[in-house]
Parts: structure tokens; C-alpha cells; sequence
């Protein structure tokens, strides 16, 4: 039994890579069943018996090469930072995740608008998700009074929003490219400088 528990997940892991490569190279609407099934060695009806349909697939790729998974295990670690020094770690994270997956962005960015409604929600949910993940961080600090008082939940946005246009500017755009710890280094900066609270207010930086 527990071989066969231990094949079943090495064959569930092996489609949602070749999805992942799939929709990569071709894009949800292009990359067929069948198709993923054939680069994960497997046939359609083994998919199907993990993944009923395409739509099934295309939420558990999401779910496991988003930065959410990422951000979730950062937390731990940036909770016992100083707040200057978080910020930076969080950026550098998001932007080599965004490197990383740059051809599904690229394909997805093309094609969105013609998605079914069931997949731009299940993106949609996905990055909701990754938003408030890093507004409960900003709200952590909150309560410790580091931080004013704001919009946690658009304070996410904004700060993973900066990081998102110069990555798109870079690698879509194609504006002049910046030097990546510059642009890191002065986007934290501002960001800090509007969040901290005022001194007095607060009881400083440090986040433990």
C-alpha cells in the first residue's frame, strides 16, 4: 500500500511539472490533456483519474509555483527581522519567482482575457491569497504599533505591485533595465518611510 501511496504522488508530482511546462510553452488554452499527460509519461486517463478536469490541474500548478508557497514559508523568518531588513528579503524572493515563472507570465498576460471564468478565478483567488498573506505580516506589525496605521491589504499591493512593474518593464516592456539591489534598495526605502509609525507612536523597528 505504501508503494503504491509513494507512486501515486510521484505520478501526481510528475503531471503538475508537465503542466506547469506545458502551459509555460503554450498557454492554458493550448496546452491539451493529452498532451500533459505524454510529458509526464503518463496516459490521459491517468491524469484524469488525479485531475478530473483541466481546470483541476491549471489550481494545483498555481497553488504550488506561485510565490504564495514561498511568501507562507518566509514568514517565520522575516517575523524575527527588523522591519528594513524584511522588506528586502520579501522583494528579492518575489522577483526570482517572477524570473523564474517568466514564460507563464508572459503567456498569461496574453491570453487571460479569453480564459474560461472558473480559471481567471482560480488565479484571481490565488493572488488574493498571496495579497493577504502579506497584509496579516503588516498587520502583525501594526498591532506592535512598528507600523501606522493604513490599508493593510492595499499596503500588499502596492509593495508587491512596484516589485511586479519593474519586472514587467524588464522583461515585456523592455525599458532600459535598472540595476535590480538599486531598484530594491530605493522602492523598500520608500515603502518603509510611509509605514513606519511616528516616533513616539511606535515602538521602533525591530519586529520581534
Amino acid at each position: 500500500m505504501r508503494m503504491a501511496a509513494g507512486k501515486s504522488k510521484d505520478t501526481k508530482e510528475r503531471l503538475i511539472e508537465a503542466g506547469l511546462k506545458l502551459f509555460s510553452e503554450k498557454g492554458y488554452l493550448g496546452a491539451s490533456t493529452k498532451d500533459i499527460a505524454a510529458r509526464a509519461g503518463v496516459a490521459e486517463l491517468t491524469l484524469f483519474r488525479h485531475f478530473p478536469k483541466k481546470e483541476d490541474l491549471f489550481e494545483e500548478v498555481v497553488n504550488t509555483y506561485t510565490f504564495l508557497p514561498a511568501l507562507k514559508g518566509l514568514l517565520p523568518e522575516i517575523k524575527k527581522m527588523d522591519y528594513r531588513e524584511a522588506l528586502p528579503v520579501i522583494a528579492h524572493r518575489f522577483l526570482k519567482q517572477l524570473s523564474d515563472r517568466r514564460d507563464l507570465i508572459r503567456i498569461m498576460q496574453s491570453e487571460f482575457r479569453l480564459y474560461p471564468e472558473q480559471v481567471r478565478e482560480i488565479y484571481h483567488n490565488c493572488i488574493g491569497e498571496i495579497f493577504s498573506t502579506l497584509a496579516s505580516y503588516f498587520k502583525g506589525l501594526q498591532e506592535k504599533r512598528v507600523l501606522r496605521r493604513f490599508n493593510a491589504e492595499y499596503a500588499a499591493r502596492a509593495f508587491l505591485g512596484m516589485f511586479f512593474s519593474y519586472f514587467n518593464s524588464r522583461e515585456f516592456i523592455l525599458l532600459e533595465p535598472l540595476d535590480e539591489e538599486t531598484v530594491i534598495c530605493e522602492y523598500t526605502s520608500l515603502f518603509v518611510n510611509g509605514t513606519l509609525a511616528a516616533k513616539g507612536q511606535g515602538t521602533g523597528a525591530r519586529a520581534k
